[in-house]
């Protein structure tokens, strides 16, 4: 009987799977639970799927497939006390595994892997509940999975529902781990009827700890000091890395991340502005449901501490909860085809609190939270299993859309209760994105593999083509916008919007691109046919080369991290290099096979150099930056020392030091007499780059560039437009570039470059008003210097960023400019 039950499940996928002419099957929505017991789902089949049998095939192929439950013996960690969870009588990270363990022992419903490792090389837990599955079973459920994000129908009774519940991600936001703790076990262990049929119809999937070192560390960031919940299309960090694979993998209908701590407990669907590129009638129906009954499940509990939680959608101001930018966790995992939240548990127990409040309360209040966590959960896994067949029918609807290339809907008022024309956000997808190697072929590759790495479809044109009347070489990359992902696709690579008319305050940042801050060259085909014969790219083409006859000194032209990580590898080495007054590198030509190597390492491309240059040597960076700032240096290939105010005033060794980059922790005012003497004996011979507001008061405490620094309103933020000069910094750089909390300079002295200006109209992409009074908004902005360099009258080579070049590792195409400013400076 099994055998013939799987032949029909089998025969399903097959059919489901099977090409549909460009046509999706049709959903119904109409179908909802209790139109008949899940077994009776097969007989409502159509004859043609039962003909279909590939029994045989799914049984050779199903070792592709592992089944569940997926065992893992988890290595253990030893003991530490001073894991700050065990404090708030939660599970310190140690106690995890041997937890996880016991439960596979006694359990066959969990399953656990190891995703991946944090920064610091600690176990991330992906812990899945559902019922024994074969192989093959697994087979046919994956093929499922696959058909859904084609746009086809399956059948809702046979598809197992997947959840995702993410948990921890700020590490001293603790509880999630816990509340998810308890669901686990309860699932793992029960033998109620209703626990058994939901494992038979789902797949729960918990990340259990999404930021080990913080929980240990009580930090909100990882160990490299990054906000994990800003990096999502950015997955600077190995954290981030993992949560973005566990969210294509599972394609949830509904995820949850936990967070901590608003008073009440918050609940999402956000405040608009909403995010221009979702389907959001495809998510706010069941967005607000599930919200509310969320918000009766927490008032169940019964603690007044928690009694009337906040649904920023119904409850809060415009902007102040926004779901606009793609960096957060839930946002992001809207375009992955999920219904997401952001849960805020109610009772503070970090930071300030965390010292000053006694144990007990402390663990009184990990405990309600705790029970919020559990009751969110528990309320999202009953919420799925009844709606399933709607959720399962909208996921395939939107991936759908995407595929067919259809327009978003218009969305009337009162689709749900409170939705009005301030909730109302659309875009206009293009026809097709083109990337090309014109600008950087490093840039090129590095965004074609971010696009592929976030299941954007991308193919490589295998002959020239033509394309609204410009002509393209073989190799081109082409990203067709009638894809399932478009959103996501579009999100990455459109401009994006200055929405600072319709958002008073925005949570966080409003603006990204990678295709204007990631220095590749990238057009916009926004509509009509086209042709062309592409192949699907798993990863972008190599790019190195070397256009030089032999003989030739080699130039090298810096627009590119990786063009920067090239020329300090050849440095490293020892090499005798030179730099010239454009910044380009010159590689002598009896170097050429150095040069060829780190061409094939880092996808760089050589020309023939042009005479000239000064001799340039390798740097070594003096750095007072914040954490995304130190890891680009760093990834940039420089030699970095770390320093801070207190560093200098215990002593610190100048002597082989030649830039110094001030972003943060450095105030010239508070040094000592003996670091002041020190520094100011450096300045003659060395560099300074200097960024925001820290960096351009170091720069008038210690009397170096005549430039006056100018503070725009502190809350603006996004891309820019810019119009570059001629200096060591501004010569070839994007057009574009990214501010937070921006600056200009004024009263510029004789000797001070303007490198580079804010446009004419300021903001491409981004949030940025004037503020009460009048002032610092982007009309006073227009036209000012936004990046200047000089000599000093102590002969220090300075520039100075109001822009922010590094911002949370994000606008790879501006690190080249911070690269040649370090180049600059540091060279006499």
């Amino acid at each position: 009987m099994r055998r013939t039950l799987l032949a029909v499940l089998l025969a399903v996928a097959a059919a489901v799977a099977a090409p549909a002419n460009g046509t999706a099957q049709p959903s119904h929505p109409d179908r909802e639970p209790g139109n008949g017991p899940e077994r009776n789902e097969i007989a409502t089949l159509d004859s043609a799927f039962l003909a279909q049998s590939v029994l045989a095939q799914g049984e050779n192929q199903a070792d592709r497939y592992q089944g569940y439950p997926r065992r893992t013996k988890l290595r253990t960690y030893p003991e530490n006390s001073a894991d700050k969870s065990i404090k708030l009588g939660l599970a310190p990270y140690h106690s995890l595994a041997p937890k996880l363990n016991a439960l596979q022992q006694k359990s066959n419903r969990i399953s656990v892997e190891v995703a991946g490792q944090s920064a610091l090389g600690r176990d991330l837990y992906l812990v899945t509940l559902t019922a024994p599955e074969s192989p093959a079973e697994t087979r046919v459920q994956e093929r499922f999975r696959a058909s859904i994000e084609e746009g086809r129908s399956v059948p809702a009774g046979l598809y197992k529902a997947p959840i995702w519940i993410n948990n921890n991600i700020h590490g001293d936001e603790w509880e999630g781990t816990d509340g998810a703790l308890r669901v686990i076990e309860h699932l793992a262990t029960s033998n109620d009827r209703e626990t058994q049929d939901l494992l038979r119809r789902s797949r729960i999937y918990f990340n259990l700890t999404a930021n080990p070192d913080g929980r240990v560390a009580g930090t909100r960031a990882n160990a490299a000091g990054f906000d994990l919940n800003r990096d999502f299309v950015t997955n600077s960090q190995p954290e981030n890395r993992v949560m973005q694979e566990m969210v294509e993998r599972t394609q949830p209908l509904m995820m949850l991340d936990e967070h901590g701590y608003v008073a009440n407990t918050l609940i999402e669907p956000t405040t608009p502005p909403h995010g221009q590129n979702y389907d959001f009638d495809l998510y706010i129906k069941h967005g607000y449901a599930g919200g509310l009954l969320m918000e009766k499940a927490v008032q169940a509990l019964g603690h007044p501490e928690a009694a009337k939680p906040e649904i920023p959608f119904r409850d809060y101001p415009v902007g102040e909860w926004d779901g606009w930018a793609p960096i957060y966790t839930a946002q992001y995992s809207m375009y992955h085809g999920a219904v997401s939240y952001t849960i805020e548990i109610p009772m503070r127990v970090n930071r300030g609190d965390y010292d000053a409040l006694p144990v007990a309360e402390l663990q009184r209040r990990s405990k309600i939270n705790t029970d919020v966590v559990e009751a969110t959960i528990k309320t999202t896994l009953d919420y799925v299993d009844d709606n399933r067949r709607s959720l399962i029918a909208n996921q395939t609807e939107m991936f759908r859309r995407g595929a067919a290339g259809e327009a978003q809907r218009y969305i009337p008022d009162g689709f749900v209760p409170g939705f009005g024309p301030e909730d109302r956000f659309t875009t206009e997808f293009p026809r097709a994105y083109v990337i090309t190697n014109d600008r950087s072929a490093p840039a090129a590759a590095r965004l074609v593999d971010q696009l592929v790495r976030h299941d954007v479809r991308v193919e490589r044109a295998e002959k020239p083509f033509t394309l609204g009347g410009k002509r393209y070489p073989a190799g081109a990359y082409v990203v067709d916008m009638h894809q399932p992902k478009r959103g996501l696709a579009n999100v990455m690579l459109e401009q994006g919007s200055d929405i600072s008319d319709k958002a008073p305050v925005m949570y966080d940042i409003s603006g990204w691109s990678h295709r204007l801050l990631w220095g590749a060259s990238v057009d916009v085909f926004k509509s009509g046919q086209f042709r062309f014969d592409g192949k699907s790219v798993v990863a972008a083409s190599p790019t190195g080369q070397i256009d030089a006859a032999p003989g030739a000194d080699l130039a090298l032209t810096l627009n590119d991290q990786k063009d920067v990580n090239a020329v300090n590898d050849l440095l490293a080495r020892g090499l005798q290099l030179r730099s010239q007054n454009d910044g380009t590198i010159v590689v002598p030509a009896q170097e050429r096979a150095a040069a060829q190597e780190v061409a094939d390492r880092y996808g760089v491309r050589f020309t023939t150099a042009k005479p000239g240059g000064v001799a340039l040597q390798r740097k070594v960076v003096a750095a007072a930056v914040s954490a995304d700032e130190l890891q680009v240096l760093r990834e940039s290939g420089f030699e970095v020392r770390t320093i801070s105010t207190a560093v200098l005033n215990a002593g610190f060794d100048w002597s082989r030091i030649d830039a110094l980059y001030v972003g943060a922790g450095l105030d010239y005012t508070q040094l000592n007499p003996a670091a002041k003497a020190s520094l100011d004996a450096f300045l003659p011979r060395g560099g300074v780059i200097t960024r925001g507001h820290t960096g351009s008061k170091f720069n008038v405490d210690a009397k170096l560039l005549q430039a006056t620094p100018v503070a725009g309103w502190e809350d603006a933020n996004g891309v820019v437009n810019v119009v570059n000069g001629t200096g060591p910094v501004g010569t070839g750089a994007l057009p574009h570039s990214f501010v937070y909390s921006p600056q200009w300079f004024t009263n510029l002295g004789p000797d001070v470059t303007v490198d580079q200006r804010y446009g004419s109209t300021v903001i491409a992409a981004g949030h940025w008003h004037a503020r009460d009074n009048g002032t610092g908004g982007q009309d006073a902005a227009a036209g000012q210097a936004a990046v200047v360099s000089g000599t000093a009258a102590s002969g220090a080579k300075v520039v100075l960023f109001g822009t922010e070049p590094m911002f949370r590792n994000h606008p790879k195409g501006l690190y080249a400019q911070v690269a040649r400013a370090i180049f600059w400076t540091g060279t006499r």
